[in-house]
């Protein structure tokens, strides 16, 4: 989907929003947060996730890094297109070969980033992360985001990992830092969106993401904790 918005014209702030959003502002992290925590947790983090997305969005617009993308828009092909009526056999066939032609050039990132998450899903050393992330360590956010980065886990999938932390005495701004990191910072999605984007603005979103993350994870702790 992000191809098919550069492609198609869509600016990249925008298109990093939507990247950025779409695992971790979802459905099942709201409704298992609320059901865990509450619902002030739950809206806690959901608009700040949604704070995130937006906010990096606009950076990332601004420094205006397109030609770092390894797919680029092709502004004489999407203007040949809107003086085609195509039929829906025609669309659906040019869907098809669009495709495809992504399939090939992003498949053995994409290969490798499921093995290495498959390799390491469930993986979570929680009485490691509680020795170096607990409480009394001020650098104990910043930790937790990167810790979390390895991992492979969706929504579904790490909420109970966090409870099980924030049980055991994890404060609870650790827990969501480490959680938006393995979320929306895991080493396969990397992989894959390295196949997407040169390393210069990989670097971009990772920074950009590691400082939310942290900030969100300070702020959570001082509020709740």
């Amino acid at each position: 989907m992000v191809v098919g918005m550069i492609e198609s014209g869509v600016p990249l702030g925008v298109t990093f929003s939507f990247l950025i959003s779409s695992p971790t502002v979802n459905e099942v992290a709201l409704v298992l947060l609320a059901g865990l925590y509450g619902a002030a947790i739950a809206g806690i983090y959901i608009g700040t996730g949604l704070l995130i997305a937006i906010v990096a969005g606009i950076i990332i617009g601004r420094l205006h890094m397109e030609k770092y993308l390894e797919f680029q828009y092709d502004e004489k092909a999407v203007a040949g297109l809107e003086s085609v009526k195509p039929s829906w056999g025609e669309r659906m066939r040019g869907a098809i070969a669009y495709t495809n032609s992504i399939i090939r050039k992003v498949w053995l990132y994409v290969v490798i980033g499921v093995a290495i998450g498959a390799a390491i899903h469930g993986w979570v050393p929680q009485d490691f992360i509680l020795r170096v992330a607990g409480r009394g360590n001020p650098f104990a956010v910043p930790i937790a985001v990167i810790l979390g980065i390895p991992m492979y886990a969706n929504a579904a999938g790490v909420i109970p990992i966090i409870q099980a932390l924030t049980d055991k005495g994890l404060p609870m701004g650790t827990a969501l830092a480490f959680m938006m990191s393995v979320i929306g910072l895991s080493l396969p999605a990397l992989i894959i969106l390295r196949k997407v984007m040169k390393v210069r603005l990989l670097i971009a979103f990772v920074s950009i993401m590691f400082v939310a993350f942290t900030v969100v994870g300070y702020v959570f702790n001082a509020l709740i904790d």
